[in-house]
């Protein structure tokens, strides 16, 4: 909770059809910022991210991955392929403020719940949609996976030295990179509807995320067609940055340096040869031969000893933590990055919303929701619709107070939900 009592999405309610891993995140934060999220699963199985496993890690029946990705969110079940199922959701959505899908391009049309179809009942709904390569184009229907999408945009070909292939981010960083463009697209969608009652479309892919990350690189190449990746030495961190840039082996660890002087650093070292080269095209024409000598000075002392010298004459440089270290130092603790949530008795430490509002950092207690937790409960608070009735009416209106209190009232208490969300403007469909 901020300073002020509530967060700055409380009131907004989420419909999340994503699956493993870029919707998944995108709609938890928009949970960490205060929206009520409904995460929408396949009866019995749920989304494929309860069973595929981070380094085959589970908690309480679930992955510690998928907990770590679904906090502080609800769970029903509705098999998208049954008219009765289908239709509930169908009335869901028209209350809903905005909803997030990652399926391929064309099943949302198929059942009937792409954005026109969703705008037709609801016509302020801020839809957002996540794919791997977009829908069109020759990729459009390839499977959007992390490691897939780094491949064809060729980041691999930037990472390593040049003995090397081709070097992945053993991370799943487009996924995460676009669940960051999707919750920002959907928050400034909020706000434009806020302003307008216009609600709107966003739509993004690993493959976006993964070109917008290359931005440099992309921006250079096209405007000059000589620029190619030529990776250098075993030391070298960037193909396109000078020495000393890179990682150097210490006697008892790793430290890295960014853009310095080299004269400095000679200086600093006690490297004459290094102290000579004045020359700013020093730095690129004698690359390796610069970063051989630092190597071999690096490796006479600890990573400590030498971090004493450089700190002290304002060079920039750092340790290389392993994870053990990060965990571990007094940098990691100072940044408040964990938080614990809880289970059916099981207490998992996981990450927190990396985002401070109003001086305070965002947290919740709630952890990932059981499949098909709050069936019951969601059904009691949106109740179907008899045979006949119009699918549209609940979103003719802006919410009352009554609805409001209901709501909250029906919400399991979670950082988002513990201050009573004020009516939400701009709703009125």
């Amino acid at each position: 909770m901020t300073a002020q009592g509530t967060l700055p999405l409380d009131g907004i309610l989420v419909l999340d059809f994503s699956q493993f891993l870029a919707g998944p995140v995108a709609a938890m934060r928009l949970a960490d910022l205060g929206a009520r999220v409904i995460k929408v699963e396949r009866p019995g199985t749920g989304d494929i991210g309860r069973t595929l496993a981070f380094a085959g890690r589970m908690a309480d029946g679930d992955t510690v991955s998928f907990h770590a990705m679904n906090r502080n969110k609800e769970s029903i079940t509705a098999d998208l392929k049954d008219s009765d199922d289908l239709a509930y959701v169908k009335q869901l959505v028209a209350e809903a403020d905005v909803i997030i899908q990652n399926f391929r391009p064309g099943v949302m049309e198929r059942i009937g719940l792409d954005y026109e179809s969703v705008r037709a009942v609801n016509p302020s709904i801020v839809y957002a949609s996540a794919t791997g390569y977009g829908s069109e184009g020759p990729w459009a229907s390839r499977p959007g996976q992390d490691l897939l999408a780094q491949a064809i945009s060729g980041m691999p070909w930037l990472n390593g030295s040049a003995a090397d292939g081709p070097v992945p981010v053993g991370l799943s960083i487009a996924d995460h990179l676009l669940s960051c463009h999707i919750a920002q697209g959907a928050t400034a969608l909020l706000v434009r509807r806020f302003r307008t009652g216009e609600g709107g479309l966003v739509e993004s892919s690993l493959l976006e995320a993964m070109l917008d990350l290359q931005f440099e690189l992309l921006s250079v190449k096209l405007n000059d067609e000589s620029i190619a990746v030529q990776r250098h030495g075993e030391h070298s961190a960037h193909a396109f940055l000078a020495a000393p840039y890179g990682t150097y082996p210490t006697r008892d660890g790793y430290l890295a340096l960014a853009m310095n002087p080299i004269p400095k650093l000679g200086e600093l070292l006690g490297l004459p040869e290094l102290e000579q080269m004045t020359d700013p095209q020093d730095a690129w024409d004698q690359q390796e031969r610069i970063e051989a000598i630092l190597a071999d000075r690096f490796a006479t002392d600890s990573t400590e000893h030498w971090l004493r010298i450089l700190d002290a004459a304002d060079v920039w440089c750092a340790p290389v933590l392993t994870l053990d270290e990060l965990i571990d130092s007094e940098g990691f603790a100072a940044i408040r990055m964990t938080q614990e949530v809880g289970r059916r008795g099981t207490t998992l430490t996981t990450t927190r919303s990396p985002l401070r509002v109003d001086g305070q950092v965002l947290t919740s207690r709630k952890a990932a929701p059981l499949l098909g937790e709050d069936d019951e409960r969601v059904r009691a608070e949106f109740p179907p619709a008899r045979a006949g009735a119009a699918p549209t009416a609940a979103a003719t209106a802006a919410p009352t107070a009554a609805t409001t209190a209901a709501t909250t009232a029906a919400a399991p208490a979670t950082a988002a939900t513990t201050a009573t969300p004020a009516p939400t403007p701009g709703r009125a469909r």
